[in-house]
């Protein structure tokens, strides 16, 4: 009957503590149920990665739910040694998954950087292609060549990034020879007034027929010229570039020179 009595008290003593503790884990469980649900209406607008949103607000959400819970066990014993043990637990295993975090971290900065988007037409580790989905280990992008890559996150951050579609008037080069014996200026003029003429072309910035070098049979000169690559990119703009200036070099009898080589032999004379 004593142990019984004692165990009431004990209970009547700790009631309060044990009313305390539930307070604390559901105010915890509202309160990042609610800042989750507010990152994740940010992230939307946005327009982050729908995983890496859910993961990012259901993250938050649950590390609120865990300290309250660490909050609560506070109030009947010392947790130091609890959280001593889960902490060495928690290294050893982000030791092993040193990678797998460097990525995911990655990606969360790309996230938030936004150095480009879905859909986009990128440079990255020395592929060129459009990304089509932005996850939380690896960017996948589809390359020019229609190859499906997997860059891991860490390594995109690392390097260089090229955006295309960011940048939509671009400039294209075409290195040309002409013979030494061609009129420059109509040389000029004439490409000038054939590059116009390509769709997409924009006039700002200014074009140029810059002459360089004079070669070994020709003398050297480079076409810069910009286009809109919303509608064409630069590699058909180069293409239709070529044949335009070589249709008008042949009707205005423009040589596009080629070397020549002369080869001598020696004969012996016989006695």
């Amino acid at each position: 009957m004593e142990i019984f009595s004692t165990l009431i008290d004990n209970f009547l003593q700790s009631l309060p503590k044990v009313f305390a503790a539930v307070l604390i884990v559901i105010a915890s469980y509202y309160l990042g149920k609610i800042l989750g649900k507010f990152l994740y209406g940010v992230l939307t607008r946005h327009r982050a990665d729908v995983g890496v949103t859910q993961l990012l607000s259901g993250t938050i959400k649950w590390v609120f739910i865990f300290l309250g819970i660490i909050t609560a066990l506070q109030l009947f014993f010392d947790v130091t040694a609890f959280l001593a043990g889960l902490g060495i637990i928690g290294f050893t295993i982000g030791f092993a998954l040193q990678n797998i975090m460097q990525n995911f971290v990655s990606g969360v900065i790309l996230l938030v950087q936004r150095p480009f988007r879905v859909g986009h037409k990128v440079g990255i580790a020395g592929y060129e292609g459009v990304v089509l989905k932005i996850g939380l280990r690896t960017t996948e992008m589809k390359t020019n060549d229609g190859r499906i890559m997997f860059v891991p996150n860490a390594d995109v951050l690392s390097q260089a990034i090229i955006n295309h579609t960011r940048a939509q008037v671009r400039r294209v080069e075409l290195p040309l020879h002409v013979a030494y014996d061609s009129d420059i200026e109509k040389v000029r003029n004439l490409i000038l007034d054939q590059i116009k003429t390509i769709h997409g072309y924009v006039d700002e910035p200014e074009s140029q027929v810059l002459f360089h070098t004079f070669g070994d049979s020709s003398i050297d000169l480079n076409v810069l010229f910009w286009i809109d690559t919303s509608l064409t990119s630069t590699g058909v703009a180069q293409d239709v570039a070529i044949e335009k200036i070589h249709t008008s070099f042949r009707k205005a009898k423009i040589e596009i020179p080629y070397p020549i080589q002369v080869q001598m032999t020696r004969t012996k004379k016989n006695k």
